[in-house]
């Protein structure tokens, strides 16, 4: 079966400060891969890389077969990649609602009528429907990060990536985000999903991939690979030989 995402020995470099070396991985349909890494360690640049904010300087992206290296992020956007982002930016003076049919509009290409009927369908889905009319700066952190969500599944994704999505949640917001986003992968959409909250991330990939200084250092079960020496040693700061 053809991989829904394919990093292709992809590489990226500011200067001196290498943020993707040789990054390779593959993502099945319906797949949700969780990834881990320090700060700096490159996995929000990798996401630029995947949506096209970032041009590689080697290396290639597919997406359901098809190249997409060159393409601008706007049609990779229309053709089923969506993202969060870590820091909540929504418009503060629309509403939730006209938040999320700017994205359903714009990145859908959906007409007006349909742009309206998915807007619902994701505030309904991401639990924010009773927000519909709040203008989106009175929202609490919680809220946002579920605008965030909505915004991104209303350009109708097959591919949703999520950067630190629970990042600053109590574990009682957290747990509710958790079941949104099995949810929202029950729902066929495949997943990466980028998060410090450990706990979170376990409870919903299948597999997990480790990054440092843009290189992949581990992958595979979740358990096992949080339970290597490696990813001890570079990921939580414990000495592989203590």
């Amino acid at each position: 079966m053809i991989p829904v995402l394919k990093l292709d020995r992809l590489t990226k470099a500011f200067g001196a400060v290498v943020v993707s070396d040789a990054l390779s991985f593959e993502l099945a349909e319906g797949e949700a891969l969780g990834v881990i890494g320090p700060n700096g360690a490159g996995k929000t640049s990798m996401f630029n890389l995947i949506t096209g904010t970032f041009r590689p300087d080697g290396g290639d992206i597919y997406f359901a077969g098809e190249k997409i290296t060159r393409l601008s992020a706007p049609v990779r956007c229309r053709k089923g990649i969506a993202r969060s982002f870590q820091i909540p930016q929504p418009f503060g003076g629309m509403s939730v609602f006209e938040n999320v049919l700017v994205a359903a509009t714009q990145a859908s290409r959906l007409g007006h009528r349909a742009a309206q009927k998915r807007s619902l369908e994701v505030l309904e889905q991401t639990g924010l429907i009773g927000k519909a009319n709040l203008l989106a700066g009175k929202l609490t952190l919680i809220e946002r990060k579920r605008l965030e969500l909505a915004r991104a599944l209303a350009a109708n994704p097959k591919l949703l990536l999520l950067d630190e999505i629970a990042g600053g949640l109590t574990e009682h917001e957290c747990l509710e985000l958790v079941e949104t986003i099995r949810a929202i992968r029950a729902g066929g959409v495949s997943i990466v999903w980028i998060e410090h909250i450990v706990h979170a991330l376990m409870a919903v990939v299948d597999r997990l991939i480790v990054i440092d200084f843009g290189r992949m250092i581990a992958q595979g079960d979740p358990k096992t690979t949080m339970e290597s020496r490696e990813v001890q040693e570079i990921y939580m700061g414990i000495e592989a030989d203590g």
